[in-house]
């Protein structure tokens, strides 16, 4: 192809269709056999003409054949699309969940004995990991406040070695200061790691802005559809080759088919992620004046926590976001999920359809608080019609205001 996804002077849209699909993997142009996509490489075992190219092999690299659990060109070419997206990023490495991405990164970085600091907005996955993986592997989890980066300054201790960031939270959407946390950190030798998934390097580039390992859970919005599960971390050099180590030692691999998959989601995710950042805007502005709304916690609305950060640092957003009811109760909540039709009740997000959970903070919150009779729900806003949503939701509060 002509151009090049490492071109800096291509816009994110553009990089969006090329990368990963150079000629090793696709063909050239015009040749016989040339195609759009990469094929998708089925192979456990790959095979060596002599012992010279078998001793010659590059295990560490991708591009190289070596073994099946090291990758082939489909996995390849979703990681190299993936790093063209990410401005500083030397590489990525693939993972077969988003929790799998974010426990690799920390193994990666810490070690028994070692202190984490971890944002006490953390989606409740990761917040596991703190209390199960890394405590039986002697790494103690201390929590902070996202909001609070003299707290967070303050919580660090001599054997503090990383942070643990999620911004916006995808519960309570905090907007975290993440180039002034990530100084602190640097000044104090932390390694930075952030889960990105909410804005994806379309709408925060992380490493540009501080963060040292930038992990995104491919299931949202790459893969598009709901249904494959995977995840990415990508680094600079040094800690890019220490997380594919960590995951070849890990003994972690992604099906082709999965990579395939998440290809083809990658290409479009960029009109995906505009159309659901447009209907989410239009529903929030909506909720903001209804009154059974207190509050909405979408940090793309004027006045909502977190504007601010978010218009200084962020280039997009996405369709995830939350709102408080005005008074009501647990029950009431319920009410209103239930009687929803065009939203799916599940846990994902990010998908091509739209789904809500009741907003559930309060039973992890560690470092701070959140009012337990402050009763919401968590929209992820998909491809539908707007207009059909927003009747949606108002047939719903119907049943909200009956109790």
């Amino acid at each position: 192809m002509a151009g090049s996804a490492d071109d800096e002077r291509l816009s994110p849209a553009t990089r969006l269709v090329l990368a990963g699909r150079h000629a090793d993997w696709t063909g050239t142009p015009g040749a016989p056999g040339a195609v759009v996509n990469p094929a998708v490489w089925r192979a456990s075992t790959h095979l060596y003409p002599d012992v010279a190219a078998l001793h010659a092999g590059k295990p560490n690299e991708d591009g190289h054949f070596y073994y099946g659990r090291r990758g082939a060109p489909t996995q390849w070419a979703l990681a190299e699309a993936l790093t063209a997206l990410e401005p500083g990023a030397a590489g990525t490495v693939l993972y077969p969940s988003g929790v799998a991405a974010l426990a690799g990164a920390l193994l990666t970085v810490l070690r028994p004995g070692d202190v984490l600091l971890m944002t006490d907005n953390a989606y409740e996955p990761t917040r596991n990991l703190g209390r199960g993986l890394l405590r039986d592997f002697g790494v103690e989890t201390r929590w902070f406040d996202p909001l609070d980066p003299a707290a967070f300054e303050a919580a660090i201790c001599e054997k503090t070695r990383a942070v643990l960031l999620e911004s916006p939270g995808s519960l309570t959407m905090e907007v975290q200061d993440v180039p002034a946390l990530s100084a602190i950190a640097h000044r104090h030798g932390m390694v930075v790691v952030l889960d990105n998934t909410w804005a994806s390097p379309l709408g925060f580039r992380a490493l540009e802005h501080g963060a040292d390992i930038a992990v995104m859970s491919l299931t949202k919005h790459v893969g598009g559809h709901s249904d494959l599960m995977m995840g990415s971390a990508s680094a600079g050099p040094d800690l890019y080759r220490r997380l594919r180590l960590r995951s070849q030692q890990l003994g972690q691999v992604i099906s082709p088919d999965d990579a395939a998959l998440a290809l083809r989601g990658l290409r479009t995710m960029g009109l995906r992620l505009a159309q659901e950042t447009s209907s989410a805007l239009e529903l929030a502005k909506w909720l903001e004046s209804r009154p059974e709304v207190a509050q909405v916690l979408c940090p793309m609305l004027p006045g909502s926590p977190g504007h601010e950060l978010w218009a200084r640092d962020f280039s997009g957003g996405c369709g995830l976001f939350s709102f408080v009811f005005a008074g009501g109760s647990a029950a009431q909540c319920d009410a209103f999920v239930d009687a929803l039709q065009l939203f799916g009740i599940g846990y994902s997000w990010g998908g091509f359809e739209s789904l809500v959970t009741p907003l559930e903070p309060a039973a992890i919150r560690t470092a701070t608080t959140w009012p337990k009779d402050h009763f919401g729900v968590r929209l992820s806003i998909g491809l539908e019609d707007v207009a059909d949503l927003r009747a949606d939701i108002e047939q719903a509060m119907a049943a909200w205001r009956a109790g």
